[in-house]
Formats: C-alpha cells, sequence, structure tokens
C-alpha cells in the first residue's frame, strides 16, 4: 500500500506539469489576447487605443515574450512565491481574486453536499428496501424529474416566482445592505436566509441522481448469498442491512469523492451567474470571455490539481472501505 501511494504521488506531479502546460497553451490558442480584447472593448464604446498604448500594455504584461518563456515565468512564480500572475482585466493579483470568492463558493458547495447526503441516503436505501411500493414509485417519479430539469431552468423559475408571487429577487446570497458590510452577526443570518434556495436548486440534480444510484446498487446486494445466510443466522433485519449490503452499495459513493474537491471551488457557473451568486464560478467566465490568461489558467491548474489529489484520496478511501480492493492493493 505505501508503494502504490508513492508510485501515485509520483505520477500525480508528473501529471500536473503536464497540465499546467496545456492549461496555458491551450488559453493561448484563440486568436489576439488580453490588448486585442481591451481595443475592441474601446472601439465599441467609441474610444481609441493608441499603438504606442498597446505596446507600452504588451510589454507590461509580457505578451510579447516568448510562449516558453511566458509560461515559465508563470509556473516558476506560482511554485516558488505562490504568485499566480497579475489579472489583466481587473488589474489586481489572481490570488487576491480567487481567494475572496473561494470561502462563499466552499461554504455553498459544503452545505450543498450535505443536504444531498441527507435526503438522498435515506430516500434511496428505503427505496431499495421497500421495491414496488408506493414509496419506491414516488423517489423514482422524483428522481427521474430532477435528473430531467436543467438546473439553470429551476433556476429561472424561482427567479420569477420571487418577483411575481413575493416582490423580492430570489438572485445573491445578501441583501442590498449586507453586499459590501463587514461580517458580522446580522450578516451571517442574511447569508443564511439567502443560502436555502441555491443549495435546493444545485442540490436536485445530485439528490436525484444519488437516489438512483444508492437503490440500484443497494439491490444488487439485498439478494446475494451472504445476505441470505446472514438472515437465516436470525441477524437483526436492521443490522444486517446496515452491516452488510449497505455497506457493500456505498463503494460507489467513496469513488467520486474525487470529484467533491473541485466541485468546492467551481461551484455551479451557470447557476451563479443566473442567481448573480458571488462565486468563484463567474469569475472564471468572466476571465474566458475577457482572454484574462493568468486568471483562468490558474483556475484550470487550481483544479486540476484538485481533481488529482481527489482521485487519490478516493481511491485510498475506497481501498480503506472495501477490504476486497485494499487486498488488491496490498498485491500491488
Amino acid at each position: 500500500m505505501g508503494k502504490y501511494t508513492l508510485r501515485r504521488i509520483g505520477l500525480m506531479l508528473v501529471t500536473l506539469v503536464a497540465i499546467s502546460f496545456v492549461t496555458f497553451w491551450i488559453i493561448q490558442l484563440p486568436p489576439g489576447d488580453y490588448v486585442s480584447t481591451l481595443v475592441a472593448q474601446a472601439e465599441s464604446r467609441g474610444e481609441t487605443i493608441t499603438p504606442e498604448q498597446m505596446e507600452a500594455l504588451r510589454t507590461r504584461y509580457g505578451l510579447d515574450d516568448p510562449f516558453l518563456l511566458q509560461y515559465w515565468n508563470w509556473i516558476t512564480n506560482i511554485v516558488l512565491h505562490g504568485d499566480f500572475g497579475q489579472s489583466f482585466a481587473y488589474n489586481r493579483p489572481v490570488s487576491t481574486l480567487i481567494w475572496d470568492r473561494v470561502a462563499l463558493s466552499f461554504f455553498l458547495s459544503i452545505s450543498t453536499l450535505l443536504f444531498v447526503w441527507a435526503v438522498a441516503f435515506p430516500v434511496g436505501i428505503y427505496s431499495a428496501v421497500k421495491q414496488y411500493s408506493p414509496g419506491d414509485y414516488i423517489a423514482t417519479f422524483f428522481g427521474f424529474v430532477g435528473m430531467a430539469i436543467p438546473e439553470f431552468l429551476l433556476a429561472l423559475v424561482f427567479l420569477w416566482l420571487g418577483v411575481r408571487y413575493f416582490d423580492q429577487s430570489a438572485g445573491g446570497l445578501f441583501s442590498p445592505e449586507y453586499v459590501d458590510a463587514a461580517w458580522n452577526l446580522g450578516k451571517v443570518l442574511d447569508l443564511a436566509s439567502h443560502l436555502w434556495l441555491p443549495i435546493l436548486i444545485i442540490g436536485i440534480s445530485g439528490t436525484a441522481g444519488l437516489i438512483r444510484v444508492t437503490r440500484a446498487n443497494l439491490l444488487d446486494e439485498l439478494y446475494k448469498p451472504y445476505v441470505i445466510t446472514a438472515r437465516a443466522k436470525g441477524l437483526p433485519e436492521w443490522k444486517l442491512l446496515l452491516k452488510y449490503p449497505v455497506r457493500m452499495s456505498l463503494s460507489p459513493f467513496f469513488s467520486t469523492v474525487g470529484w467533491l474537491l473541485p466541485g468546492l471551488i467551481s461551484g455551479e457557473t451557470i447557476i451563479s451567474i443566473v442567481l448573480s451568486l458571488p462565486t468563484t464560478g463567474p469569475l472564471l467566465f468572466g476571465g474566458v470571455l475577457s482572454q484574462d490568461m493568468y486568471l483562468v489558467g490558474s483556475f484550470i491548474l487550481i483544479l486540476s490539481a484538485l481533481t488529482v489529489v481527489g482521485t487519490l484520496l478516493s481511491d485510498l478511501a475506497l481501498a480503506w472501505w472495501d477490504p476486497r480492493i485494499r487486498r488488491r492493493y496490498q498485491e500491488s
């Protein structure tokens, strides 16, 4: 297991280097650069930028340097100094832009995750144990509906309902008077009063999908010989259920833990844009539109690193949970 972990960490580092290089290359593929975008925006407002000003901007941001030199300066500053570069569009260090929004994205994602787990696992287990019962049909119906309806459509519906029937916007995470206010008890309570709607919208699809997965996996385990043997020995039904088939049916849950880390940072970009949430998703989207390569590259690098690290943690958690997989790890 130790050799396996060290080998995976070595491969992870090589993967991150490759991802950083490909990321920096891809974000420079579109024609033009940030200065070109800036000139186009100025012309749309009837303003002009002189060639001297354009050359000064390119020199300032190093846009005329060779590609490999730009990449080397970017990646070495990140590794050695934690400096992700300067955002062209915001004229601020990328690190300050990202970390300002990470806390809200993290809190929203964790809250949504707890909501999904709290609803999906009990409903999925009940639906499997009571197969073909009225409760199972109801859970199945809502599961299919939740997976079929796009989340952004739900967000638009809730926005319309809020304005139409409650005369207030359902968007944002704070009331206008708390947007720029310092953190205090009032702002925390105001956040809590606005948080339930994004959690509900983002969590519906995840809850529906997890209900289906939990139900299907548990049904695969309920009729296996070891369950029948344990029941024949007189083991109480609830104890038998939780100790054996439920445990085995949760292996796919551990295999997807690796997806959670990048999700905690990226959040739901489209939902955040529709609901005007001050999370990291809209910031990344704006950076793509303005060709802000250091901002976009930093986001992609962070998300890729979290994905790779999360996959490693997921594999180790799965080995800890399932002795069959642990045995294969030990043999390798």
